[in-house]
């Protein structure tokens, strides 16, 4: 009663169009999206055939045994997660993300699905993908945090903020770059400041969108380099 009494105060007061079809939302919960186009948005719910490695989406229907894209085949994390498809409401909602330091409860809550619906056997330590020292200053936070500290709340699994660092200040990814050009960004960028808190451990690292698999393919190389037992990878969003 309460949610809805100030969902009617926040609509009338503070009207918020939705960011996909320019229609208003109705609940805060849902963020820059409303309930409508977060509906038409492909979320995961093992009722499609994702590859085993990357998480890409290979079919819309299960098959049976697991399938294997193979673009991932020379990636250096163990598998990788997401929420859904880049698209409608979630593609709108990671980029609201890089601009406003704010989670909404719908993303806690999908985090915390994904998260569960992954099983990843074991998680010890969660570590956003750093940003370079120039870009935070830039834009004042790390969305990578923030979708950190979401999965702490949800899971309780402590996270390190310190350890991963960007080494140099890379360009930011385009839509048009292919994958070459995307490895050619991140390659050597990446180091641990704190090696001894990363060996032996299983880590979850998390960042808002896999694209083509390259960052998070050289964090994880700079993990394991330094002893990391294991590095999956979840993010809120999957280029299709």
């Amino acid at each position: 009663m309460l949610k809805a009494v100030t969902n009617a105060i926040i609509s009338i007061a503070f009207p918020q169009q939705c960011h996909v079809c320019a229609n208003s939302v109705n609940d805060i919960d849902d963020g820059v999206a409303c309930n409508n186009c977060w509906s038409q948005t492909r979320i995961f719910s093992d009722n499609e055939s994702l590859c085993g490695k990357c998480g890409a989406l290979l079919s819309s229907t299960v098959s049976k045994p697991i399938a294997q894209c193979h673009r991932c085949d020379d990636h250096l994390y163990d598998r990788a997660a997401a929420v859904g498809v880049y698209e409608s409401a979630l593609a709108k909602s990671v980029l609201e993300l890089k601009k406003t330091p704010s989670v909404p409860k719908r993303l806690h809550n999908l985090l915390g699905d994904a998260f569960d619906r992954s099983q990843f056997t074991t998680v010890d330590l969660i570590v956003p993908v750093p940003l370079s020292a120039k870009r935070r200053v830039e834009r004042g936070f790390n969305q990578a945090e923030l979708i950190a500290n979401v999965l702490v709340k949800e899971t309780g699994i402590p996270s390190d903020l310190h350890s991963l660092t960007r080494k140099i200040h890379t360009p930011m990814h385009r839509a048009a770059m292919d994958r070459k050009a995307r490895e050619l960004t991140v390659k050597n960028a990446f180091e641990i400041k704190r090696p001894k808190l990363i060996a032996g451990r299983s880590v979850l690292l998390v960042d808002d969108i896999f694209t083509s698999g390259a960052t998070a393919s050289y964090c994880a190389k700079a993990l394991k380099k330094s002893g990391a037992a294991k590095v999956n990878v979840l993010t809120l969003a999957r280029a299709n």
